[in-house]
């Protein structure tokens, strides 16, 4: 098996402490074994933001690799570790052949028009701070018929984008063709507390009917009486998830409740939401996130097995050490699964998986080993 060239340090790692973006990018560097090819993936913390085109135009110089692609974000990850609010970086080369990748928005020399319309899956970075970026991303998905994985970029660097500073949508990544094996899983790290809902009355914005009965009843009733005594024990507990349509109640998108009116009976749901709508309730806790971790694991597992060339992990900055505890146990658990494979990720500020933005969930991306004959 051929895995996939990958480095990463950070300044926790032996004899880094104190160390220079150029420090890091060498000790990467002293990592790959021989020449490299294929379209680099690299991806920063927020403290190395104001050194990306400097880090970028390093590694070009020093791997011969022009294509690369990527982001800044608040923390990041690879194989077994967690990086959060340190200088780190995290570096995989995507050795694929030519003609079944390609990065976007396209580059004079690498741009492949016929890829761009008939992509299998697309390694998506998206920039917070363009307006248009949400409509962007399932415009893209229409566009290039291609599965969407990947994470909104940090919002305090200049440029966020790695390889892509004026895209004009906001996006930038890696799209592969069916050339490339490739199997993704979705975690939501929440559980269901109640039935599916559905909403019968609107005020201003807020949800005021779910199931002809006054909104904040219902939600009493789903967390039960203990939670409901106290309304502001709710406040990053309990979350509104709209359940993806088509989709059972496993696919949701979840959302916090924002406010509610104890005298109206009002629940208000940071999501644009309308009559008709299916919403229920869901508790986010250590506890089911790694229930829900492991169950999205094995099924990877059984889907991909295990001789893997890479993967690629995209996860939410409220999770990690936030939701999980100390020890990067999100990391950890891949490895138990999966071995020694060579991952690398982020945390970002929202997760795309197919066509929409998620929150609080995690996504696993594995590259397995082509069969015999396949490219």
């Amino acid at each position: 098996m051929t895995v996939f060239p990958f480095a990463h340090a950070g300044t926790i790692t032996d004899g880094l402490s104190g160390a220079s973006w150029l420090d890091l990018a060498n000790h990467c560097l002293k990592q790959f074994e021989g020449p490299v090819q294929g379209i680099g993936l690299l991806y920063v913390t927020d403290p190395l933001g104001a050194e990306i085109e400097d880090i970028l135009e390093f590694l070009r110089k020093h791997t011969g690799l022009t294509a690369w692609r990527g982001a800044v974000a608040p923390a990041i990850c690879a194989t077994g570790i967690e990086y959060f609010d340190l200088p780190a970086m995290a570096l995989m080369v995507m050795d694929v052949p030519d003609s079944a990748a390609s990065v976007f928005p396209g580059e004079p020399e690498s741009n492949n028009f016929w890829l761009a319309s008939n992509a299998q899956l697309a390694i998506v970075h998206a920039d917070p701070r363009q307006s248009a970026v949400l409509d962007a991303i399932p415009e893209l998905a229409k566009s290039t018929g291609a599965y969407l994985v990947g994470a909104l970029t940090t919002a305090a660097a200049v440029a966020p984008l790695v390889g892509a500073v004026d895209a004009p949508s906001g996006l930038a990544g890696i799209l592969f063709t069916d050339e490339v094996p490739v199997a993704t899983g979705l975690t939501q790290g929440c559980s269901s507390i109640g039935p599916v809902h559905t909403i019968t009355s609107m005020e201003e914005g807020i949800v005021s009917g779910l199931d002809d009965r006054r909104a904040l009843e219902v939600l009493k009733e789903d967390v039960g009486e203990l939670l409901a005594r106290d309304l502001r024990r709710l406040v990053g507990y309990v979350h509104a998830a709209i359940p993806v349509s088509g989709s059972d109640t496993a696919d949701y998108l979840v959302r916090n409740l924002v406010g509610f009116d104890a005298e109206q009976g009002w629940v208000a749901v940071a999501e644009e939401l309308n009559v008709g709508d299916r919403l229920m309730f869901v508790r986010r806790d250590a506890a089911s996130a790694v229930e829900d971790m492991q169950r999205m694991l094995s099924d990877l597992k059984r889907r991909a097995g295990t001789n893997l060339r890479g993967a690629v992990y995209h996860s939410c900055v409220a999770r990690g050490p936030h939701q999980f505890g100390p020890g990067s146990r999100e990391l950890s658990m891949i490895a138990e699964t999966f071995g020694d494979i060579p991952v690398i990720g982020f945390f970002g500020n929202g997760e795309i998986s197919h066509d929409r933005l998620y929150t609080y969930t995690g996504l696993l991306t594995v590259f397995p080993e082509p069969e015999e004959g396949q490219a």
